[in-house]
């Protein structure tokens, strides 16, 4: 409900007369808002164009509270307030922050903020560099913040029509966006782990953020073979670049495959072999705890480890000399055959409704629900979802808050918690 909250009040801020230039309609004004406070970054409104700078103020703020989690941020307040917090707001903020258990969780509440503010600085300052030498200071300054705090926060909107695409040479903007989306992606637990590691006050990294760490990397360099496998002969997109560009095209696609929504080269003149693949890493995502969306690197980690135990007929599943739980296995499995259900499930029903290109449908309605945002676009500078009608939009609006809130979560917001039972019946055989 908070979310559905701070995406009306966000929507209503965006249509004041000051926030906007020419017409804005109430579902392009949801969508714009629901984009921003899910990290998405799919646009049916032109961003630098149709938005004042004071609509770029709202939308910037509603990343960054998006992001963050709207009940992390309220509870953060009132911690500075002084103001005492009774057990269940302390076992929801536990939820939001995916905190493994209550104790520091005031502490760790305090270290993530200061994370946020040192990683977006410092993001901002080295961009802001960059961007003073295509305008002036004044300009650069806030360029430079607002790319730091949408990619930080995995959102993808851009002050540019074009997104980043004319800087798809530029080292500087290469890594240092993609490096923002990584940490923001990784889950504050994680980067917190590797911090208390480095400092040597942590001896041994948790099965988690091990966890997380390889997945990543090999999500990462998975996603760049495949699309420089794919496309390195494509004259549409890689055809025309020398080797540097397109390994640093390949590597900027890559990481925003998963997590956010920046391009540095239109994906609409990719194959639809590599616009489906991109689909299984946009449903895929980040990591739990940070402000990337999807079903999440370890439901992937812990289906395919489930897998391969199965396979060599194991009953006891481990990684890293850790035992795994069933329990959680099984949870994989259900995150991941729920997610594709409603995934599948919107792209029929948009495929028929809008009638339009069946892969770029699915890429589309992928990038929703893993709170991603790139997108092959409308023909123009806006995302595809732009071609739909208010009925579609609406659909990818709901896509979107589900993939920022969670498929398991939402799902079970739904059909309500299992009644537990005492009763156990007698095992029945099943031939699989």
């Amino acid at each position: 409900m908070s979310f559905v909250i701070l995406i009306g009040v966000g929507a209503m801020l965006l249509m004041l007369p000051f926030a906007h230039r020419g017409e804005l309609s109430l579902i392009d004004a949801l969508f714009t808002s629901t984009s921003a406070v899910c990290v998405t970054g799919l646009i049916v409104k032109d961003t630098p164009v149709d938005f004042t700078t004071f609509g770029h103020v709202i939308i910037l703020s509603l990343i960054q509270i998006g992001g963050l989690g709207y009940m992390t941020a309220v509870t953060f307040l009132a911690i500075m307030r002084r103001k005492r917090l009774t057990y269940r707001d302390r076992l929801i903020l536990k939820e939001s922050l995916n905190h493994p258990g209550m104790n520091g969780i005031f502490r760790f509440l305090k270290i993530v903020f200061a994370s946020i503010i040192i990683i977006e600085l410092s993001g901002a300052l080295i961009l802001t560099l960059r961007f003073w030498s295509d305008m002036p200071l004044g300009n650069a300054l806030w360029y430079g913040l607002f790319h730091s705090i949408s990619a930080f926060n995995n959102a993808g909107f851009s002050l540019f029509s074009d997104n980043l695409m004319r800087y798809r040479g530029d080292f500087v903007i290469n890594f240092t966006i993609p490096l923002l989306i990584i940490l923001g992606g990784l889950g504050y637990l994680v980067l917190l782990e590797l911090y208390n590691f480095r400092r040597k006050s942590l001896t041994r990294l948790s099965t988690h953020t091990k966890l997380v760490l390889w997945t990543s990397g090999i999500m990462i360099l998975a996603g760049m073979a495949i699309i420089l496998s794919l496309e390195w002969n494509n004259v549409k997109s890689f055809g025309s670049m020398d080797i540097g560009e397109k390994l640093l095209a390949s590597w900027f696609a890559s990481v925003n495959y998963r997590t956010a929504g920046f391009n540095t080269i239109d994906f609409s003149t990719f194959s639809d072999s590599d616009l489906f693949f991109g689909t299984i890493f946009m449903i895929i995502g980040g990591s739990p705890g940070g402000t990337a969306g999807g079903i999440k690197t370890t439901v992937l980690a812990l289906a395919i480890i489930g897998v391969w135990f199965t396979l060599r007929g194991q009953n006891n599943p481990h990684i890293f000399h850790r035992s795994l739980v069933p329990y959680q296995i099984n949870k994989a499995y259900a995150v991941i055959f729920i997610a594709s259900f409603y995934v599948l499930l919107s792209t029929v029903i948009l495929n028929e409704s809008e009638h339009l290109h069946f892969v770029r449908t699915l890429f589309e309605t992928c990038s929703a629900f893993g709170t991603v945002g790139v997108s092959t676009g409308n023909g123009g500078v806006l995302s595809y979802s732009a071609l739909f009608s208010d009925v579609g939009k609406l659909n990818i609006i709901f896509l979107m808050l589900m993939g920022r809130i969670g498929v398991f979560a939402f799902t079970i917001v739904i059909v309500g918690k299992a009644v537990q039972t005492r009763i156990k019946y007698a095992e029945g055989r099943v031939i699989i």
